[in-house]
């Protein structure tokens, strides 16, 4: 064993398997004696990404949990260490998990900190792997991923990334605008768009017979109020054809469905919980400016009110999304409702199987009647639009 292995090998020994802070600094102390143990010390680090890897975590799971847990010390060295270990690794991997590299090479790319002494950063570099050794095991996400539907010619259909990129810009100008008819004919449009776009991809791939099956993703579910803004992702996740199943310990919802409609959840989801905070913060600036100060209790209630009722809405608009009208559309609809059908059954057989046992949770600490009034209203005036008649492609 080389000299820098042995220092790592006892620091490792010394600060990974105990949970004191004597322990920590000892670990510390000899890295950061040995400057040649540095590039060990990073490579050991990329062996504890991979091993993330391999118990069904992705790049954005591991650093949305290092966010949680630690600081952004620790953020910007595990960005660090998921890079350095995709430039490594040669294995296939999904759009989406591409995606979430990109996003962390736009972090890396932003001026930050400077960075600690070698101490600091040594202890920064084994409170890290300490989180990263305990990761348990998950879901994998990956099992089943959804082939792309083919084009006519045989080869893979293009992504409508305009498409998407369009429906974003159209939900940020609603979040932003002060006026309630630009923000309702923004959203209403986006809606529109969504339902266009997870219409045309069921029906071409089940023209071309791809082999498409469902997907699924995570997506963060944050403090406070976390239970409140689970429930709002699972009736977002009910409306567009998915199921979401909440892990409350590691602060994510995993959601399962066809990846049209996974984009939709996460863009509706983002939307709905920027306007209810908009929303919460007006309406508690006016309860304070009353005199009111139990703002835990309103927040609370206003966010499980808005929830519930943001539930109702989307379940009504569900109901009557699919409508048959006449000539060409009542054809289109007849070939839709089969292949919806046949995606439900799908999206529901791969949650069992991922996730067989379940329980319900129930919401807890909602007594501010104030703050449920004020969130069921705020419900009503979020912009949650009925997805339009079936138009033929």
């Amino acid at each position: 064993m080389s000299s820098t292995s042995s220092t790592v090998e006892r620091a490792f020994a010394a600060a990974l398997y105990a949970d004191s802070d004597a322990a920590l600094d000892t670990g510390a102390s000899l890295l950061a004696a040995d400057p040649a143990a540095d590039a060990e010390l990073a490579r050991r680090g990329e062996e504890f990404v991979a091993a993330a890897w391999r118990r069904g975590w992705q790049p954005a799971d591991v650093v949305r949990l290092v966010r949680r847990e630690l600081d952004d010390v620790h953020v910007r060295l595990v960005s660090e260490l998921v890079l350095a270990e995709a430039a490594r690794d040669r294995a296939s991997r999904t759009p989406r998990w591409t995606a979430q590299l990109d996003e962390l090479r736009g972090l890396d790319a932003e001026p930050g900190t400077s960075r600690p002494d070698r101490f600091q950063y040594a202890t920064a570099a084994l409170e890290l792997y300490r989180l990263l050794l305990r990761l348990p095991s998950l879901e994998p996400l990956d099992a089943h991923v959804p082939s792309a539907p083919r084009a006519p010619g045989g080869g893979a259909a293009p992504r409508d990334t305009r498409m998407l990129t369009r429906i974003r810009a159209l939900l940020a100008k609603a979040e932003a605008t002060g006026f309630p008819e630009e923000a309702e004919a923004l959203s209403a449009k986006a809606q529109e768009l969504m339902a266009r776009h997870s219409i045309d991809e069921a029906l071409l791939a089940a023209r071309t017979h791809a082999k498409d099956a469902p997907g699924a993703c995570r997506i963060g579910v944050d403090p406070p109020y976390e239970t409140a803004k689970a429930v709002l992702l699972d009736a977002v996740a009910g409306a567009n054809r998915c199921r979401a199943v909440w892990n409350e310990a590691l602060g994510f919802s995993t959601v399962v469905g066809f990846e049209p409609d996974l984009e939709a959840v996460e863009l509706l989801y983002t939307s709905l919980l920027v306007q209810a905070t908009a929303a919460m913060t007006k309406a508690e600036a006016a309860q304070r400016a009353g005199g009111r100060k139990r703002t835990k209790s309103f927040r609370q209630s206003f966010l499980a009110a808005y929830a519930h009722r943001i539930g109702d809405r989307l379940a009504d608009a569900a109901e009557g999304q699919v409508t048959a009208t006449e000539g060409e559309a009542a054809a289109a609809a007849g070939e839709l409702l089969p292949v919806l059908a046949a995606r439900d059954v799908a999206v529901t057989d791969e949650t069992e199987r991922m996730f067989p046992d379940t329980v319900t949770t129930r919401m807890r600490g909602v007594n501010d009647l104030a703050g449920w009034q004020e969130g069921a209203a705020a419900a009503d005036r979020a912009q949650v639009r009925a997805r339009p008649p079936l138009r033929r492609p």
